[in-house]
């Protein structure tokens, strides 16, 4: 490959389709305190006063699921009823059914909760294995909503976006070419303060000194003016953002969101398994780059196809680690929420910032326990 540009996306937690993600779930991780085998699909819309809640729940347990929403948004930080939304304020719209027993009568025997091909992947761009720009973009967004939240930047409010354009040469990233930042703010702020500011304390602390030079060019709020955002600017829904959510567009990607997604759904417990197995691959030196695909049926435990791809950086075949693949790793329903310990409260703190890559998050997705295994039998 020639050198090229290759561009990554993140946005902070009071971006509405985050917000929305959030809030899906934050009522999935109360059902399953309460009930392990809660069967959820939640789904949330946010706009201008209002938060509609729907879905498929079937539970043992119960949620006061307006007063769960409430406190997602007072902790995300729109908690003044000037933002335009606010938690005090808002509406909350609820219309939940149970699970459709056409559904439920396949994934009760232990098969997936619908049909659908994930994909996971890995690289060794990053001590996460995980692609350069998303990385970068995830970690400028968190900066962006710390320097509001500890007051560094007292102006700034909870929306806002971040996206590097990383230069490479082949697989391997060079440089930094493009960063923006869009950062919501008050009104009156002028725009001079706001870029020195968001240069200063949001971007120069996370990009890396040596991948910056002369040429890297900034762009913060390009027209101008973000003072209106949130909610009250855009509606946010559940699942909108799924190339934040996993890879930033380095991997394919199946389609299916995560967020308010219990892990029957293969969707999302899938997508964090061929996650965990890419990255073991990886770090077990098999390749520098891995991407899997799995398949499933409604109603059936195993998949239905294997793939493998190491973009010509495998040290062994790419049938291999197929092989390896299914030997060592049990990819059934069952099988992947008990090995990933996912019947558990564990999900909202990944509605945010990203599923992959997080390193400050004890999840199971990211350890790679498995690679000596891997790399003894190869």
């Amino acid at each position: 490959m020639e050198r090229h540009l290759f561009t990554s996306e993140s946005v902070t937690e009071g971006h509405p389709d985050k917000l929305a993600d959030q809030i899906s779930d934050a009522v999935l991780d109360a059902i399953l305190a309460e009930d392990s085998r809660g069967r959820v699909a939640c789904e949330a819309l946010v706009t201008t006063g209002l938060v509609m809640i729907a879905g498929e729940i079937t539970t043992n347990g119960y949620v006061e699921i307006p007063s769960i929403v409430r406190k997602t948004i007072e902790e995300v930080g729109y908690t003044r009823a000037k933002y335009g939304f606010d938690y005090e304020n808002v509406g909350v719209l609820t219309a939940i059914q149970s699970q459709s027993p056409d559904i439920a009568m396949g994934v009760d025997a232990g098969g997936a909760g619908d049909q659908g091909m994930m994909f996971g992947f890995a690289c060794t761009e990053t001590p996460e294995l995980m692609p350069l720009p998303i990385m970068l973009a995830h970690k400028l967004a968190r900066q962006l909503a710390s320097v509001r939240k500890n007051g560094v930047l007292d102006y700034l409010r909870p929306d806002g976006k971040s996206q590097v354009t990383v230069e490479y040469n082949g697989h391997t990233p060079v440089r930094i070419d493009k960063v923006l930042i869009a950062a919501q703010h008050q009104p009156g702020i002028p725009e001079s303060t706001i870029f020195q500011d968001i240069v200063e304390k949001v971007a120069a602390p996370i990009l890396p000194k040596e991948m910056v030079d002369s040429r890297t060019k900034y762009l913060v709020n390009p027209t101008g003016s973000f003072s209106i955002g949130g909610p009250r600017a855009d509606t946010g829904l559940t699942g909108r953002k799924i190339i934040v959510d996993t890879y930033g567009g380095m991997a394919r990607h199946g389609g299916g969101c995560f967020s308010g997604k219990d892990p029957t759904k293969v969707d999302r417990s899938a997508a964090y398994m061929m996650r965990y197995v890419a990255k073991n691959i990886v770090a077990a030196g098999l390749a520098d780059r891995c991407e899997l695909q799995v398949a499933y049926a409604i109603g059936e435990r195993e998949p239905l196809s294997i793939q493998a791809d190491t973009f010509g950086t495998g040290r062994v075949a790419d049938s291999r680690i197929v092989e390896l693949v299914t030997k060592y790793f049990d990819l059934s329903p069952a099988g992947i929420i008990n090995q990933l310990e996912l019947a558990a409260p564990i999900y909202r703190q990944t509605a945010a910032y990203g599923h992959f890559g997080r390193t400050d998050l004890s999840v199971k997705w990211e350890d790679t326990d498995m690679a000596e295994t891997l790399k003894k039998e190869a």
